[in-house]
């Protein structure tokens, strides 16, 4: 566990050496899309916005910036820093993934041990139907849908936006259901393996309950590929879906990703991966201490 805390500033070094690399040697420059500048006022945006010298010094600045928290000017949004851009934008972000995560959690594990406690019934049968039928639904159907039918159908739910408690409900749903339905579908298969195992006979023949030898006893060895599932899981949701934020009106930091590339935001793409994955390593390393704490056998190896 030592080893993996240890790892991740030489993870981290490695993605922004990447990224850093990978967009100042693809053809093109971030003023390109303007109008030709004179030489002059390109040169000094050029300094303006340290991109200016040889490639290896221009890295070596960027190094010494990160390191002091500094992610530099956005070199689309004038002006702005990826600091501020990010400091008004990942709240919301981050705010519609917890909440999806916690649905896709509950509501996959639900399902996919209601499932797995009636092998071979029309119960059963029609749960994977269903958890099918949600993987293979992509957002942008799935959350048109969901807005027709509870915004403006039922009139239950606000259409898009921001700001109050309802205006969360759908677009964390939409961002849930896929994933759900993926956990569904990892606990159910787990389960059934786990339910023939010699200590759920053991627990049977002790005479307890179905419930307690389900909840209690083989969800706690079948959940575990679950958990390796919700590591990259989480920082995915985390991050937000540019899909779902643009379907529903959210300002959040998905839109602001996209563009970077498309705009070669050099500054601003560097800073979304360099959260992603500090998201990423975080979410892994708590999924190795779940590991520790749910199965014994890790523990004493």
């Amino acid at each position: 566990m030592l080893r993996r805390f240890a790892s991740l500033p030489v993870v981290l070094l490695c993605v922004v050496t990447i990224t850093f690399f990978l967009i100042r040697l693809s053809p093109g420059g971030p003023f390109d899309s303007e109008r030709k500048l004179p030489p002059a006022i390109e040169k000094q945006l050029l300094v303006k916005y340290k991109l200016d010298g040889p490639i290896l010094q221009q890295y070596s600045g960027y190094l010494k910036d990160l390191i002091h928290g500094d992610l530099r000017l956005s070199t689309k949004y004038r002006n702005r820093s990826v600091n501020e851009i990010l400091a008004q934008t990942l709240p919301v972000t981050l705010t519609l993934g917890a909440l999806a995560l916690l649905i896709a959690i509950l509501a996959g594990v639900w399902l996919g041990a209601f499932a797995a406690a009636r092998p071979g019934t029309f119960a059963e049968g029609s749960a994977l139907a269903l958890t099918l039928l949600a993987i293979s639904l992509p957002s942008f159907v799935l959350g048109p849908l969901l807005i027709l039918i509870f915004a403006i159908k039922l009139a239950w739910l606000p259409v898009g936006g921001w700001g109050t408690p309802l205006q969360l409900i759908l677009p964390a749903v939409t961002l849930a259901i896929p994933y759900a339905a993926v956990i569904a579908r990892l606990l159910h298969d787990s389960l059934r393996e786990t339910l023939s195992e010699d200590f759920v006979r053991t627990a049977r023949a002790k005479g307890l309950s179905e419930r307690a030898v389900v909840y209690r006893h083989a969800l706690r060895v079948a959940i575990l590929p679950v958990i390796s599932y919700l590591g990259p899981l989480a920082a995915n949701l985390l991050t937000g879906s540019i899909v779902v934020e643009t379907i529903f009106h959210i300002p959040g930091a998905g839109g602001f990703f996209v563009n970077s590339i498309l705009n070669r935001d050099g500054f601003l793409l560097g800073g979304v991966v360099i959260v992603y994955c500090v998201l990423l390593v975080i979410f892994n390393l708590l999924v190795d201490l779940s590991y520790r704490l749910l199965d014994r056998r890790i523990r004493e190896s």
